[in-house]
C-alpha cells in the first residue's frame, strides 16, 4: 500500500483519488479552499443557483466507468440527462441553427435548414475525424501516450503539422460552419492557428455521443464524489494549501503545506503544476488558457425563452446558458463573453438583440483573474500553442519520479470527459497497491 497525496479537490483530484483508493492506496486529498470541487461547484445567492463551471458534459461512459470503478454505479447516485440540443447558433447576418446531438440525421437536417448541400458539407466534415477518433480513443484517451511505443498513426496524428484553421478552410466553405466548429477552442480562448487540426474530434464525439446534463446542476458531482472519498476512506484535508513537493535524491518524497509535511510515496498533482515550484521548470514552455469574462444573473419576470445554450457570434462573441436554479418567478441565465468586450455584458447581449437589463435583480460579476484566483488557477487547462503543446504537458506521468499529473492541465486536456480520463490514466500508470 502505498501512501499517495493528491493536490487539488477539482474533479481531476476527486476522481484520482477517489480511483487510487480503490486500487487499495492510502489516500490524502489537499485542498486550498474550504470546500471541494473547484470550478465543479455552485455560485448562490438569495435564492439563485448558477453552476460555476460546466453545465453539460460529453462521454457519459467516462463518468460512469469513474462510478463503476470505485464504488455504487452512477445511476444509484445521481441522473445523467441527455440534452437534445447543444448550442444554438445565432450569426450576425440573422441566421441560425439550433445543433441537436447524438445523431448524424438530425445534424445534417438542422445545419441544411442554412442553405441546401450545407448540412452535408458539415456531416461529412464531421465523418473526417472518425478514424481520428478510433486512434485517440484506444492509444491516448484510453491508455497512457508513449510515442516511443505508441502505433505510428498514433504519433502521426499527435505530432502533425495540420492547424484547425486550415482543415476548416479546406474543408468548410461556409464561414458559418466554420464559426461552429471552431467555436468550443475559442470559447475557451485559443487561436484557431495554433490548434491542431485532429482536436476538431470534438465534433464527431458531440454528434455520436452528445452532451448530458445533470438535473439541479452538474455541481451535484462534486458531493457525490465527496461522499465517494469518505465511503473509500480518503483523507481530505480543506483550507491547506500544497507549496511543494519535496524532493530527496530526486524523487518525491512529501508534499509542503503551510501546516508541514506530508510524507508521501506517490503525489499527484491535479492542479496548475505552476503551482508547484519543482514542477515549474517541466512546464515553462506552456501557457494556461485564459477563462473568459463571466457574469451570474439572476432574472425576474418576463425573459426571452432561450434554449439551453444560445451563441451569438461575432466580437465579442457571447454566449447565454439558462439552465441555472432560481426561486417562484425568477430565471437564471450564466452569460459568457469572448473577445472585443469593450462595454457592460449585459449591454452588449442587448446589441444582440437579447435586452433584459429591466429583469437584472441579482448580478455576480466575474473577470477572467478572478476565476483564477478563486480556483487557484484555470480550468481551462494549457493553451493551444502549436503541435508541440501535444509533448510539453504533464500526465499522466511527470519527469519527477513518484509524481503524476492529472486534471485539467494534464494530459489528455480540459473539459470533464478529459479531466476524468486524465484520473483514469493516473491510476493505470500507479497501479494497485
Amino acid at each position: 500500500m502505498a501512501r499517495v497525496v493528491v493536490v487539488g479537490g477539482g474533479y481531476g483530484g476527486l476522481a484520482t483519488a477517489a480511483r487510487l483508493a480503490k486500487l487499495g492506496h492510502e489516500v490524502t486529498l489537499v485542498e486550498r479552499n474550504p470546500q471541494l470541487g473547484g470550478a465543479l461547484s455552485f455560485v448562490e445567492q438569495d435564492g439563485f443557483r448558477w453552476d460555476a463551471g460546466p453545465t453539460t458534459t460529453m462521454l457519459p461512459a467516462a463518468v460512469r466507468d469513474l462510478f463503476r470503478k470505485t464504488g455504487r454505479p452512477l445511476d444509484k447516485e445521481i441522473e445523467l440527462v441527455w440534452q437534445e440540443v447543444l448550442r444554438e447558433h445565432r450569426f450576425e447576418d440573422g441566421s441560425s441553427v439550433a445543433l441537436p446531438g447524438g445523431t448524424r440525421a438530425a445534424q445534417l437536417e438542422a445545419v441544411d435548414e442554412l442553405g441546401a448541400g450545407l448540412g452535408q458539407e458539415w456531416i461529412d466534415y464531421v465523418a473526417g475525424y472518425a478514424d481520428d477518433w478510433e486512434l485517440l480513443r484506444r492509444d491516448y484517451l484510453e491508455r497512457p501516450w508513449d510515442r516511443d511505443v505508441a502505433p505510428k498513426a498514433t504519433t502521426a496524428l499527435l505530432t502533425g503539422r495540420e492547424m484547425m484553421h486550415k482543415r476548416l478552410k479546406r474543408t468548410l466553405k461556409d464561414e458559418r460552419l466554420r464559426l461552429m466548429a471552431g467555436f468550443p477552442f475559442l470559447l475557451d480562448g485559443h487561436e484557431l492557428r495554433n490548434v491542431p487540426a485532429w482536436l476538431g474530434v470534438t465534433a464527431y464525439v458531440e454528434q455520436n455521443f452528445g452532451a448530458w446534463t445533470v438535473p439541479g446542476g452538474m455541481a451535484r458531482l462534486t458531493a457525490v464524489l465527496g461522499d465517494r472519498l469518505a465511503t473509500r476512506k480518503v483523507e481530505v484535508l480543506l483550507s491547506t494549501t500544497a507549496e511543494d513537493v519535496v524532493l530527496r535524491d530526486g524523487r518525491a518524497v512529501a508534499v509542503r503545506t503551510h501546516d508541514g509535511d506530508l510524507d508521501a510515496d506517490i503525489v499527484v498533482s491535479a492542479i496548475d503544476p505552476r503551482r508547484l515550484p519543482a514542477l515549474v521548470r517541466h512546464v515553462d514552455r506552456t501557457m494556461p488558457a485564459i477563462p473568459p469574462v463571466i457574469s451570474y444573473l439572476g432574472l425576474s419576470g418576463d425573459v426571452p425563452e432561450l434554449g439551453p445554450e444560445v451563441v451569438f457570434h461575432g466580437d465579442p462573441t457571447l454566449v447565454v446558458r439558462t439552465g441555472g436554479q432560481a426561486p417562484a418567478g425568477g430565471t437564471a441565465w450564466t452569460v459568457l463573453g469572448r473577445g472585443k468586450l469593450a462595454e457592460d455584458i449585459v449591454v452588449a447581449l442587448a446589441r444582440k438583440k437579447i435586452d433584459i437589463r429591466e429583469q437584472v435583480e441579482i448580478r455576480i460579476d466575474r473577470s477572467p483573474r478572478d476565476l483564477v484566483e478563486e480556483w487557484g488557477g484555470s480550468p481551462l487547462g494549457v493553451l493551444w500553442q502549436g503541435r508541440g503543446t501535444v509533448r510539453h504537458r504533464l500526465g499522466p506521468t511527470t519527469p519527477i519520479p513518484n509524481v503524476y499529473a492529472a486534471g485539467a492541465h494534464a494530459t489528455p486536456g480540459s473539459g470533464l470527459p478529459f479531466v476524468g480520463l486524465s484520473a483514469a490514466l493516473v491510476a493505470q500508470a500507479v497501479g494497485p497497491a
